[in-house]
């Protein structure tokens, strides 16, 4: 039987604060007001005010990582305390309170990705359909064929009238003959095999389905000014897909197949059904979310250190030692299966930019080579200078605030 404890908290004390240690419970406020603020500066983020109904510290319990910003009680509060293990049986009972954590952490995700492509290229990627064609010419540009046929081909869908509708009509002439883009168009099948390479779907582009990968790598990213922007590389087991389902909104980002896949199709339909009837894999959904919010806030720190390509790579890579929760012990060593190009492109890193310091970055002690892939000598070492640098950044910010 599900029993949950009510915990009270007196104006002006704190509740969570940024980066303590993991907690093994989240709050649901029952009554009074909290403010949500970030004690360490980090660009676009903005202090809110919550109360009851709303949610904090879910983040850190489901995704079991420290916590990303600092809670204080602006009156006294009463909240309900939900720990770890019994979220699923929560959903079970109660499965509106896990739609409003994941709508609102899709809207949240939709909000940061958007940030991070400001902060990271002072810019920021268009929703309009006329941006598949400037996704389709990039891959174009760069002899990515089948991934330029897949986005050329949605481009046309939508635009057979647009301004660039003849120019993407005769690219699909030319590389229809060669391509192995597979699912053009949408399919009820609950299992689908995309080809190394291959594009699974456009940012900008319309759809309702999310995936869950069962074999194989899919890179997710952005292009903005020409530059590429990879945002994740997600492996077995995880999700993605899911805010253009929950949002109704276009692709936020571009999926690619990094390796051959299969992926399992989750619509609308069978993820309302999901909600009621599968517990633990909402659970599983809501703890995806968490770790992506979680790594999204830190890359935005990480957008901090723009100025010193090298420190942001350095930065970026400590980021993936965290994700993959390796061990900090002095000493301890990890292969990675990053190249220094993805390393290069998950810090938004312009092709001058990486020319210039892609030397340099890997003439670090911190990191080594082995077979074109980055190796790790000291992760503790990593860590600990990537810390430095960000420290360094967030303090030069601070003063010229």
């Amino acid at each position: 039987m599900l029993q949950l404890s009510f915990v009270n908290f007196r104006k002006d004390t704190y509740i969570l604060i940024e980066g303590k240690e993991i907690a093994d419970c989240f709050y649901i406020i029952q009554s009074g007001h909290v403010k949500v603020f970030h004690q360490t500066l980090i660009p676009g983020a903005e202090n809110q005010v919550l109360g009851p109904g709303d949610f904090i510290g879910v983040i850190s319990c489901m995704a079991q990582r420290s916590q990303i910003e600092t809670v204080m009680a602006m009156s006294d509060v009463v909240c309900i305390a939900v720990r770890h293990d019994q979220y699923p049986a929560l959903i079970e009972k109660n499965s509106a309170v896990a739609m409003k954590i994941i709508r609102t952490f899709a809207k949240r995700m939709r909000e940061l990705n958007e940030m991070l492509m400001k902060q990271t290229l002072n810019n920021s990627s268009a929703d309009e359909p006329d941006h598949i064609f400037r996704v389709a010419e990039y891959y174009d540009n760069i002899q990515q064929y089948d991934i330029a046929f897949y986005a050329y081909y949605q481009y046309v869908k939508t635009q057979r009238e647009g301004d660039n509708a003849k120019k993407a009509l005769r690219r699909i002439a030319v590389l229809k003959k060669t391509s192995r883009a597979v699912f053009l168009e949408p399919t009820q099948d609950l299992l689908r095999n995309y080809p190394r390479e291959t594009m699974i779907f456009s940012e900008s582009q319309s759809g309702a389905d999310m995936f869950v990968i069962q074999t194989g790598s899919v890179k997710i990213s952005k292009i903005v000014d020409g530059t590429e922007v990879t945002l994740a590389v997600l492996k077995k087991g995880d999700m993605f897909g899911e805010m253009a389902l929950l949002e109704n909104k276009p692709r936020s980002a571009t999926a690619i197949a990094k390796e051959d896949c299969t992926l399992m199709t989750i619509n609308k339909s069978n993820f309302n059904q999901m909600v009621s009837t599968q517990p633990q894999l909402i659970a599983k959904l809501t703890t995806t979310f968490s770790e992506r919010l979680w790594s999204m806030h830190r890359q935005l720190a990480n957008s901090l250190l723009r100025s010193n390509p090298v420190a942001k790579m350095i930065d970026i890579l400590a980021l993936e030692v965290e994700k993959m929760r390796i061990s900090l012990a002095k000493g301890t060593q990890y292969q990675t299966n990053l190249t220094l190009d993805d390393v290069a492109t998950m810090c938004g890193l312009t092709k001058q930019e990486q020319a210039r310091s892609l030397y340099s970055f890997s003439s670090s002690s911190l990191v080594k080579l082995e077979k074109g892939k980055i190796f790790i000598p000291d992760c503790s070492e990593l860590v600990k200078q990537a810390a430095f640098y960000r420290k360094q950044a967030a303090r030069s910010l601070a003063q010229s605030v």
